[in-house]
């Protein structure tokens, strides 16, 4: 049996001239939540991502054996 998570992260666009900026933005919490669910014995199964508006959701997919 499995244990699955979902993590969702939110990431609003803003008026700059860095077009990378929610790249920046988003590595290091991005990173923090993998090496939360990594030291809880989770590992990253899938990843997605879509817009709406003026923000980027990115979803992490976690699972460990139970």
């Amino acid at each position: 049996m499995k244990d699955c998570k979902v993590e969702a992260l939110i990431y609003y666009t803003k008026v700059t001239l860095d077009s990378e900026h929610i790249l920046k933005a988003s590595k290091e919490e991005i990173q923090e939540k993998l090496d939360e669910y990594t030291a809880k014995g989770y590992r990253l199964t899938s990843t997605t991502s879509t817009n709406f508006g003026f923000a980027i959701y990115i979803y992490l997919f976690f699972e460990k054996d139970v």
